[in-house]
């Protein structure tokens, strides 16, 4: 006799490998996620390095009074990367100044809406049990 005889809710689940009469997706796999991340990011290293050897001539560059020689692409490069940073640098910042205007608004909310007893209104005796006094 089945467990659910009485029930009125039935259930569309069909057996087999199709759901709705499609087939079912494939369980996801973090290995062929990072794979896929590894190969993209094997491609982008590739095509900067090809950029600096067909940009291998030298530069003059001057940066906050230091200057010297470098070949453009490595310039470039450099130039890219102290880009990336400081934008991550500035989204961090912004996030955690984000970060501590919400606790502190959520801090200063919590104490005016608090609805715990005070500590010492309370009679110690109260919350132990009888036995263990």
């Amino acid at each position: 006799m089945s467990r659910f005889t009485g029930s009125a809710r039935s259930t569309n689940v069909q057996p087999g490998p199709q759901i709705n009469d499609r087939p079912r997706p494939g369980p996801r796999v973090r290995a062929g996620g990072s794979l896929v991340a590894f190969a993209a990011s094997a491609v982008v290293l590739l095509l900067l390095l090809i950029f600096i050897l067909q940009n291998g001539q030298r530069t003059e560059v001057h940066f906050f009074g230091a200057q010297g020689q470098l070949p453009m692409g490595v310039a470039l490069l450099l130039a890219a990367v102290f880009g990336v940073l400081l934008v991550t640098v500035q989204a961090t910042v912004r996030r955690i100044i984000r970060l501590r205007l919400l606790t502190r608004r959520h801090r200063t909310t919590s104490y005016t809406t608090n609805t715990r007893p005070d500590p010492a209104d309370t009679d110690p005796g109260t919350d132990v049990p009888e036995g263990r006094n």
